[in-house]
Formats: C-alpha cells, sequence, structure tokens
C-alpha cells in the first residue's frame, strides 16, 4: 500500500514530533489511499473516514505520547499512549498538503473515545493548626460540615466526594463518546469551581475558615467502573484512578506553599493546573495568557509543568455566557 511516489511514509523514529497530525481508524487505509491517489491524478473525490487531531509529543521504545484535541469547543488537551502494537501506519503527503495520518487498529481507537476520564480537585481549609490551637473545631461544627458536604453530594450526584475534617477531594468523570454509541461529550470542569464557592461558603459558616482549591486533570485507568469502589464490608475506599493526579495535586499544594513563604506569589483561592484552565470555556476576550502563574515539577507528563493561580470569582465572572450556573452561591441551601 501507498506505493505512489507522492506519499509520504513515516516510520516509527521519525513520525515528526509537535506537528499536527491526524489519528484514524485502520479500517479507512484502503479508501484513503484511493482518496489520496485520486488527488495525485486531478480526480475530485469525497474525504473518508473520521479524524481526531493530535500531535506526537514523544516518542518512547513501546509507545508513543500523543497530545490528543478531542473537540472543538474548547481548548482542550489530553495526554494518551498509543501503544506501538496499536499502530498501523503514518502517512501524509506534503506534496499534496496531507498532513501526516497515523492509522491505529479499530479497538484501541474506538476504546479511546469510550473510556473514562477525570477531572480532580483537592480543598483546604487554611489556618487550621490555629482553630485547634483555639479550640474552634468541635465536635458538632465538624459533623455539621459533613451533614453539609452529605447534602452537596445530594445536589452533585454525578461527583465523587472524599472528605477529612479539614479538606475534600472531588472526583467527576467524563467521556468524550461517539455518535455511534450514542454517548455525549460531558466534560465541564467549570462545575468543580462552582461546588469549591459552595464548599467555601459551608467552612465559612461552620468553621469561619477560608479555604482554597486546587484543580487537575487526567486519565482514569479504571475502565468502565463506577467514580468509588466501596467494599461490602464498607471498610475499604477505592477512587479508581491512579494516583498520579493526586501527585500532581500534592506537588502544586507543595509548589503553592513554598511560594507563598518566599513571597514569590501572594496566596490565592484557586491554584490549576495548565491543561484544566486552557480546558475552561472562558470568553473570548478574555486574556488567558496574562492569568498569574507559576512552574513546578509534574510526577509525570509535561517536563515543567505550570498552574495558575487566581481568585474563583474573577474566573467565574469570565466564563462563557452558556457556562453560568444557573443559581447563586447565596441561594443554595448552606447546612
Amino acid at each position: 500500500m501507498f506505493e505512489h511516489p507522492e506519499f509520504d511514509i513515516y516510520e516509527n523514529n521519525n513520525i515528526p514530533l509537535s506537528r499536527d497530525c491526524y489519528l484514524m481508524d485502520e479500517k479507512y487505509l484502503k479508501a484513503f489511499e484511493q482518496y489520496c491517489v485520486n488527488g495525485f491524478n486531478g480526480i475530485e473525490s469525497e474525504p473518508v473516514g473520521y479524524i481526531c487531531h493530535i500531535a506526537v509529543k514523544q516518542i518512547n521504545e513501546h509507545s508513543f505520547e500523543l497530545s490528543w484535541y478531542p473537540t472543538y469547543e474548547r481548548l482542550h488537551e489530553v495526554v494518551v499512549n498509543l501503544p506501538k502494537d496499536q499502530f498501523i501506519i503514518c502517512v501524509g503527503s506534503w506534496r499534496c498538503d496531507e498532513k501526516p495520518h497515523l492509522f491505529v487498529k479499530s479497538g484501541w481507537l474506538k476504546h479511546l473515545y469510550l473510556k473514562q476520564y477525570s477531572v480532580f480537585a483537592l480543598i483546604d481549609a487554611a489556618d487550621v493548626k490555629a482553630a485547634i490551637e483555639e479550640g474552634q473545631l468541635s465536635r458538632d461544627k465538624l459533623i455539621n460540615i459533613r451533614n453539609a458536604i452529605d447534602a452537596l453530594a445530594i445536589k452533585y450526584h454525578n461527583i465523587s466526594f472524599i472528605s477529612f475534617a479539614d479538606s475534600l477531594i472531588l472526583k467527576s468523570n467524563w467521556t468524550v463518546g461517539t455518535f455511534e454509541d450514542n454517548i455525549p461529550y460531558n466534560y465541564s470542569p467549570e462545575t468543580l469551581l462552582y461546588i469549591f464557592q459552595e464548599v467555601q461558603a459551608i467552612y465559612k459558616k461552620h468553621l469561619d475558615l477560608n479555604v482554597y482549591g486546587i484543580f487537575s486533570q487526567g486519565s482514569n485507568e479504571y475502565y468502565d467502573d463506577s467514580m468509588l469502589h466501596i467494599s461490602a464490608t464498607q471498610n475499604h475506599i477505592c477512587l479508581n484512578s491512579l494516583g498520579t493526579p493526586f501527585a500532581n495535586l500534592e506537588e502544586i499544594h507543595r509548589t503553592a506553599r513554598c511560594c507563598i513563604r518566599n513571597n514569590t506569589h501572594p496566596k490565592s483561592e484557586v491554584y490549576m493546573d495548565e491543561d484544566f484552565y486552557r480546558s475552561l470555556k472562558l470568553k473570548f476576550d478574555f486574556e488567558e495568557a496574562n492569568l498569574a502563574k507559576q512552574n513546578y515539577v509534574s510526577k509525570i507528563g509535561k517536563e515543567q509543568s505550570v498552574y495558575y493561580y487566581t481568585q474563583c470569582q474573577h474566573i467565574l465572572d469570565n466564563l462563557r455566557e452558556e457556562m453560568a450556573y444557573s443559581g447563586r452561591v447565596e441561594d443554595s441551601v448552606v447546612f
């Protein structure tokens, strides 16, 4: 296949890096070849198959690290690994302006669209040590916090809530989906920011403490599982996720605390990993690049990672109109 001299065949280790490419199902190999040959011969024909936009970031011994852009609705980058045994061929034609197409096995591509991904948040109360020393954290107050989080969990039934007395982990699963399987693209990281404000109100009311939140997104390696697993004996809870996203949350947390102590940057309400921040549906005239940011060392993925920090309301005020929350925090039930 692809013997015409106008084709460019890219060997495994010569696939161009950090360049716009397409991912395509192996079932379109012959049709794509014929479509291109028609073009080489001056014959017009309809494009074939479906593509998704990617960039190859790194070539490893057994896999390719890809940046995958699953939607036009938002600037949403997802890092995925393509095993080399699922890769068929990379072909394009610079003479005919055909970008490199990475053809992959059908089963792997379908799984890419149907697997679950996750958005995470770590919400932590500030000045807890001082509150303990001053005797502010009574059992009754902490039970009130727990009951209020219970009520919040009922309101947001598609979010997992794991709480301690002074902190909270949120997890939300999402899928890219496909038209063929009638599964929608349901990524909505903005929801966690609205939940953050409600948690903020809860801690302020019951403990008179401020909270701050750290946000990230990532792959979820538990396939077709619920957001949480709770054992039959009720004494084992599994978040159905690798620990890597939480390691990144903790690394942002550690770096931010260090920067605040060193006066590198001020305290803020929200600290957002770059991929989370850039995936938000912000207003078109909002200058995203101007938001304050800080480098940190990710446990996996990008060699140099960045988090952005600001007040939560600043982000919510600059979301596109369709992402605006229908209610207001002060109208919510805060027990």
